[in-house]
């Protein structure tokens, strides 16, 4: 996928829907509290830094994507979760056609989502907390050594888990060795494996 630097750019990429994207594009940029960027390589649209609409273009249709759609009325039921069962907060208006564009429509859904944002209306990611997996020659040396397995049970989960992590990804045995040896004092010292970089 190409990553475009400026909205001009992304709309010249796709011929076929220059005249709807501008259009698009035209409406957006007439409310003025709106700052054009690009992010993930096409244009978004941000009020006070938060996400509320950017462009999008496709095979068959160019599109509005509005970031905390979910909490937009959809009065007209044009909105749709572009991927059910896994997008949360974002929904999508499709226009296939530069006949399906009503500037006023469009403006009234932005200002909308400018609105809720001001209100706060936002779905937060969810941050998925997945047990850690300790491979067994580190679950060895937590067995034979109490001091160990206390200072490691004391470490943030995701300090256990880059531990974890650094010792499975050694391919030889003699490797894993070596890095568990590197890594117990650090352990017994409270510290992370990347504080350093931190």
């Amino acid at each position: 996928m190409k990553r475009y630097t400026s909205a001009t750019d992304f709309i010249k990429g796709y011929p076929q829907w220059e005249t709807e994207l501008q259009k698009l594009r035209d409406i957006i940029l007439q409310i003025e509290t709106l700052d054009e960027t690009i992010k993930w390589g096409t244009p978004t649209y941000t009020f006070k830094g938060k996400n509320i609409v950017g462009l999008g273009a496709f095979k068959s249709y160019v599109g509005l994507w509005f970031f905390q759609g979910v909490f937009l009325k959809d009065t007209s039921n044009v909105l749709m979760n572009a991927q059910e069962g896994k997008t949360k907060a974002m929904r999508q208006w499709r226009f296939s056609s530069i006949t399906e564009i009503e500037p006023e429509l469009v403006r009234t859904y932005i200002l909308e989502a400018i609105q809720n944002q001001k209100e706060g209306k936002e779905v937060k990611p969810e941050r998925k907390n997945k047990p850690v997996q300790i491979p067994e020659v580190l679950q060895e040396a937590l067995h034979s050594k109490t001091d160990l397995k206390t200072a490691f049970s004391k470490l943030s989960p995701s300090k256990q888990r880059e531990y974890s992590e650094y010792i499975e990804t050694a391919k030889r045995d003699a490797t894993k060795q070596k890095r568990l040896e590197k890594i117990i004092p650090m352990i017994l010292d409270g510290i992370g494996l990347n504080d350093q970089y931190k």
